[in-house]
């Protein structure tokens, strides 16, 4: 499987590094097999969109968590993720919680909103991927073959 990760460098050598603020998935490597999603994020900020391409190749013995869909126990996760919590598993893969959907995600944790709200609130998302690396083992699976300057069709330059 090809992975993409959007960047303003070629990322040859992926680390896990511990950030100010945690993602969705807490610290880790992010990539995502939607091309067109990690064209829109390379693109954001100033810089080259830069789109490094991996070889995805899971390996016996790591641990991997999946949601094949917005869930309550994806939300869940998600929402202990962004609390600052962390987990145990290797490689975790699952819809993002973009900037609209991590809004509702916020407002569910602070009881603006109720659990049922959130998810009429996100029904109506349009699909989204991530796939993230939180270990060496994890980061093992990858190999990466190549980088590109990538615009998005506004044609930034």
């Amino acid at each position: 499987m090809i992975l993409y990760h959007a960047s303003k460098e070629i990322v040859e050598f992926p680390e896990v590094r511990k950030t100010r603020y945690t993602k969705d998935f807490s610290w880790g490597f992010y990539c995502t097999n939607n091309f067109q999603q990690a064209v829109r994020w390379a693109n954001r900020g100033i810089g080259e969109p830069v789109i490094n391409y991996y070889s995805y190749e899971p390996v016996s013995g790591i641990s991997i968590l999946k949601f094949d869909e917005m869930t309550d126990e994806w939300l869940d996760f998600i929402a202990k993720c962004r609390s600052g919590e962390t987990h145990q598993y290797d490689i975790v893969e699952g819809p993002m919680a973009n900037d609209t959907i991590w809004n509702y995600v916020n407002d569910f944790l602070t009881g603006r909103i109720s659990r049922k709200q959130f998810w009429v609130l996100a029904e109506f998302r349009y699909p989204t991927h991530q796939i993230s690396f939180h270990t060496l083992s994890a980061l093992d699976c990858l190999t990466f073959d190549r980088s590109e300057i990538v615009y998005d069709r506004a044609g930034k330059k």
